[in-house]
């Protein structure tokens, strides 16, 4: 796995915002980058909430009868979390885009 400061992650970094917005539907190759940058953000949100589960589920371990007191700040973060950590894709936000208002 390249390190984050290689010229390889650098190449593969999106360049886009995670949005359809001001993207031109006929030019591929930037379709395909913002298609990559929303799969991108929702791949990241679904790791983070994974991360946190790993972490609360540590806590419940090592703290026992506790965990209620003592991991409730992990429980409350994983369950904000969990609202954004499903992977849908991009078509639907391709397909309902909704231009903004200039």
């Amino acid at each position: 796995m390249p390190t984050p400061e290689s010229p390889m992650f650098l190449a593969r970094k999106p360049k886009v915002p995670p949005t359809f917005d001001g993207v031109n539907y006929d030019n591929n190759d930037e379709l395909k980058a913002a298609q990559d940058a929303v799969l991108r953000e929702q791949w990241v949100k679904s790791m983070m909430a994974r991360l946190v589960r790993e972490e609360m589920g540590k806590c419940y371990v090592r703290e026992g009868v506790n965990h209620l007191e003592k991991c409730g700040r992990l429980r409350d973060r994983y369950l904000e979390l969990l609202k954004d950590s499903k992977v849908r894709g991009y078509m639907f936000e391709m397909q309902n885009y909704v231009p903004k208002e200039s």
